[in-house]
């Protein structure tokens, strides 16, 4: 089991502390709801030092990246983040990242922690074209500065004008003090706020600056449970639940950062699925009467024959109602139809909804 360079640090803050992805993480600190409000209403820090992180360098960094990426990055400029995912041969996909370009001949891949070795495997196994690969996976921290608050409050920090950065935008600077920290505006919870990059020995004295920052304003560390609630209520996948090696861009509703103008892995097969139509589709519900929605419970239609499965699902804090996504066939997929999730003995009904949920 590894550690993140704050673990001592949040075990000291009486962190729950859970394996996840290999790593001793914080799963809640005083529970989720209360640490879901708090990013939605104010600001919260999440330690995601967990992630990975891959610089691709080189006169044919840009060429490896396309090859193995379902977006365009050819359309970054400098500064400029990008989310993408890497398709595998089968039609599933390795994972999803987000990728940063410095310069011309310089990005950081930004991965999931329980993928690491995967998709580091797998981006060299495609590097015919002798790109330069780094992993700084256990040399980086990550801390996720996320709620409305958080440009007002971590601007005593830094120079860059935190409230102009556009979304999906970065920059490297000095901030807390430590030179050379990617600030970026990126965030998985719908709240707004940013994600910052850093050297481990950092860690501990940009944290204790970013929490006395933040503490007029009301910050507080949050767990890894409520993060999956936040980035529920906005509809956003999570890799291992709502796509995995055996899910399509395509089915999960990721056409958007699935671009033909280009050939990557796979390529030809999901746009012939795009032209065809997925036999299923991933699909946001919200349930009809109470019952709280889990990863793995079936979904069946009024005949009470499945037609899919939920892939992740909770009792929304914010609406206060059971949510989910799932995959169902795509005959029974559309806003507004109704569907049903088999919650132990019961069918409880539900109907098919636009995200996000919360809409702030």
């Amino acid at each position: 089991m590894k550690e993140v360079a704050l673990a001592e640090k949040h075990k000291a803050l009486g962190a729950k502390m859970v394996p996840f992805a290999g790593y001793n993480m914080p799963v809640s600190y005083e529970g989720v709801n209360a640490e879901h409000q708090t990013v939605r209403e104010h600001l919260g820090v999440f330690d995601v030092s967990h992630m990975g992180e891959f610089l691709v360098t080189g006169e044919h960094a840009l060429e490896l990246i396309q090859s193995v990426t379902s977006n365009d990055a050819a359309k970054l400029v400098d500064g400029q983040a990008q989310y993408t995912c890497m398709p595998n041969e089968d039609g599933g996909i390795v994972d999803d990242l987000i990728i940063y370009r410095f310069d011309a001949e310089k990005f950081l891949l930004v991965v999931n922690a329980a993928n690491i070795e995967k998709d580091w495997n797998w981006i060299s196994k495609h590097n015919s074209m002798d790109a330069h690969l780094t992993d700084l996976s256990d040399d980086m921290s990550l801390l996720a500065i996320q709620g409305p608050k958080a440009a007002e409050a971590m601007q005593s920090l830094t120079n860059v004008d935190l409230s102009a950065m556009k979304f999906y935008t970065f920059e490297v600077a000095t901030f807390a003090g430590m030179e050379k920290v990617i600030i970026s505006a990126t965030g998985y919870t719908g709240s707004g706020g940013f994600e910052i990059y850093f050297k481990n020995e950092c860690a501990e004295e940009i944290w204790n600056k970013v929490m006395e920052a933040g503490a007029d304003y009301g910050i507080k560390p949050i767990g890894l449970a409520a993060r999956d609630t936040l980035r529920l209520e906005m509809g956003f996948c999570l890799y291992g639940n709502d796509i995995d090696d055996t899910t399509s861009p395509i089915e999960a509703k990721l056409g958007w950062i699935t671009k033909f103008n280009k050939e990557f892995v796979n390529s030809e097969a999901l746009k012939k699925e795009k032209e065809e139509g997925a036999k299923r589709k991933l699909v946001a519900f919200e349930l009809d009467e109470r019952g709280i929605p889990r990863q793995g419970y079936e979904i069946v239609n009024e005949k009470g024959e499945v037609i899919g499965n939920v892939t992740s699902g909770t009792m929304s804090p914010s609406l206060e109602k059971g949510i989910g996504l799932g995959y169902v066939k795509t005959e029974y997929a559309g806003f507004g139809k109704k569907i049903n999730i088999q919650i132990r003995k019961k069918a409880i009904p539900a109907t098919q909804v636009k995200l996000p949920f919360y809409k702030g």
